[in-house]
């Protein structure tokens, strides 16, 4: 399976948002191999408005390669339900929007798109009911290679806003991925940190998209301001095979500045 990955676009209806956003979908509709699918990891919106959506809409159905986005804590759980997804039932019955879980089969693969936001939150949280999901699902899919995908890295990203702001209840996930072997889920994908990193988590590949809209200065880098805003987008590309039964599996990325 090839999978192209990208994260929080921040569209604002600004005119540099559209740009950034509009070229990442040039190049990889531009790709002389299509993707199986593009991974959209969350902070589509800025501010979780109707238009911001409506725009995020017009810009993933311009993708050759069917665009699988789950949400970020810049989004709003009931408007991205409404105008992203099209989906009217935007509450349930206590009148509390729930977390956005979804499955989709993608080339033999099972992708896992979960909700880790806490709305009106920047951190992160899988709430009781998103774990629950996670579990069952996964025992329903049995053999069938499951990756979980989300917005906020459940691991260590050295910058202490970042740190601040990551999956505040790893540690659940991690005894959830424990009971289950490596080759069933051989690796997490995740988005949050505007930054291309590798790391691991649970024994397995912890991969995290690029920005879109900008990307995270590191403590050790010179410049000023949380992120820089002039760095290009960029894109995350995982390929996928069988690999060797008891190893995991293989996953292998590749990460690319968007001209």
């Amino acid at each position: 399976m090839l999978l192209a990955h990208i994260s929080d676009l921040h569209l604002d209806g600004t005119d540099r948002a559209t740009d950034r956003a509009t070229r990442v979908v040039t190049y990889l509709n531009s790709l002389a191999r299509q993707p199986d699918a593009v991974l959209v990891t969350g902070d589509i919106a800025d501010h979780g408005a109707p238009e911001e959506y409506a725009e995020a809409a017009r810009l993933l159905a311009a993708l050759t390669a069917p665009a699988l986005p789950c949400p970020g804590n810049h989004d709003d759980r009931a408007t991205y339900r409404k105008v992203l997804l099209g989906d009217e039932h935007t509450e349930g019955a206590d009148g509390v929007t729930g977390p956005i879980n979804r499955l989709h089969h993608v080339a033999g693969y099972a992708l896992l798109l979960c909700d880790s936001t806490i709305p009106g939150e920047d951190a992160g949280r899988f709430d009781d009911e998103t774990l629950d999901w996670l579990a069952r699902t996964l025992d329903d899919l049995g053999d069938t290679p499951a990756l979980p995908a989300f917005h906020h890295p459940p691991a260590t990203v050295h910058h202490p806003y970042l740190d601040s702001t990551n999956l505040t209840n790893a540690a659940r996930f991690a005894e959830l991925l424990a009971e289950r072997p490596v080759d069933n889920v051989p690796a997490i994908l995740t988005g949050h940190a505007h930054t291309s990193m590798a790391a691991t988590f649970a024994g397995r590949p912890l991969l995290v998209a690029p920005g879109v809209i900008s990307t995270l200065r590191l403590p050790w880098e010179s410049g000023e301001g949380l992120v820089d805003r002039i760095a290009p987008p960029g894109v995350a590309f995982h390929v996928l095979d069988e690999g060797v039964r008891g190893a995991g599996g293989r996953i292998t990325t590749h990460y690319r500045v968007v001209p």
